[in-house]
């Protein structure tokens, strides 16, 4: 029994490290309700299926420890298919499908990643592929530029 309870909190413990070891993704809809709650800037990652340099991002960026960290520390992540119109959401009053809203963020390329500010009125875009120490690099820049007051 004992070496049983230790194999369970084993099992517990690297379980719970797993989590903690990838990023939070959600769905657009619910990182606007997680928002509402306890605001915090929203990042989407928008993707197609076809797309080799969205692949390359989620295998070797979005498992970076850093970038995990900081992106479930400062952002709700949402990702975003680009070319899905058949799951729809509601947001501020009109319906759209994923693909809808890609356009509507005037996304043209990918991977891309559209950074929401917490009041939802503000985006700011960054596309393309970086590897982790960049993609955190161009990602404190963007919003330093587009998101924090001038003096």
């Amino acid at each position: 029994m004992k070496y049983f309870s230790i194999l369970l909190f084993g099992l517990l413990l690297s379980t719970s490290s797993l989590a903690q070891g990838q990023i939070e993704w959600l769905k657009f809809e619910e990182a606007i309700a997680a928002n509402a709650q306890n605001p915090k800037m929203i990042l989407v990652d928008v993707y197609t299926d076809w797309c080799g340099w969205c692949k390359k991002m989620d295998k070797e960026t979005f498992t970076d420890a850093k970038v995990v960290e900081y992106i479930n520390s400062n952002f709700y992540a949402v990702k975003l298919n680009a070319e899905d119109t058949k799951r729809t959401f509601e947001f501020m009053g009109k319906t759209y499908n994923e693909a809808q809203m890609a356009a509507a963020m005037r996304v043209r390329s990918y991977p891309n990643f559209v950074i929401i500010e917490p009041k939802l009125q503000n985006i700011a875009q960054m596309p393309g592929y970086r590897p982790a120490s960049d993609f955190l690099t161009s990602l404190d820049e963007l919003i330093e530029k587009a998101f924090k007051p001038k003096l």
